[in-house]
C-alpha cells in the first residue's frame, strides 16, 4: 500500500515536471554505450543524471561489456540525456560510441523510476 502511494506520488511529480518543460512531447528511447563503462559507476552516475533531469527508465550491464537501458520522459530531457551519455558518462569511463534506437512519441511511461538492472 505505501508503495503504491509512493509510485504515485513520484509520478504525480514527474508529470508537473513534465507539464513545466518547455517540450511536452513524451518520448522513450533504447540506448547502449560502447567503452569502457563497467566497472567505473557506469551504471550508478546514468542513474544519477537520469533522476536529476527527472526521466525514468532503467540502465543495466551486458555479456558483451557494454550499457545498455531505456530512457523516457519529455523530449527535450531526453536529448540532453543522450547528449551526456554520448560525452560525459561517469568520470572514469572512456565513451566509445552511444546508440540510440527506437524512439517514439508516447502518451504516458511506463517506468515509475530510474532503475539499476542486475542480471
Amino acid at each position: 500500500m505505501f508503495r503504491k502511494l509512493r509510485r504515485q506520488v513520484y509520478q504525480i511529480w514527474i508529470l508537473k515536471i513534465f507539464r513545466s518543460s518547455m517540450s511536452t512531447d513524451l518520448i522513450s528511447v533504447d540506448y547502449e554505450i560502447v567503452g569502457r563503462v563497467q566497472g567505473v559507476f557506469f551504471r550508478k552516475y546514468t542513474q544519477a543524471e537520469g533522476k536529476k533531469l527527472g526521466l525514468v527508465g532503467w540502465v543495466q550491464n551486458t555479456e558483451a561489456g557494454t550499457v545498455q537501458g531505456q530512457l523516457q520522459g519529455p523530449r527535450n530531457k531526453v536529448k540532453d540525456m543522450q547528449e551526456w551519455l554520448t560525452t560525459t558518462g561517469s568520470p572514469k569511463s572512456q565513451i566509445i560510441k552511444a546508440e540510440f534506437k527506437n524512439e517514439m512519441k508516447i502518451e504516458s511511461l511506463d517506468h515509475s523510476t530510474f532503475k539499476i538492472v542486475r542480471p
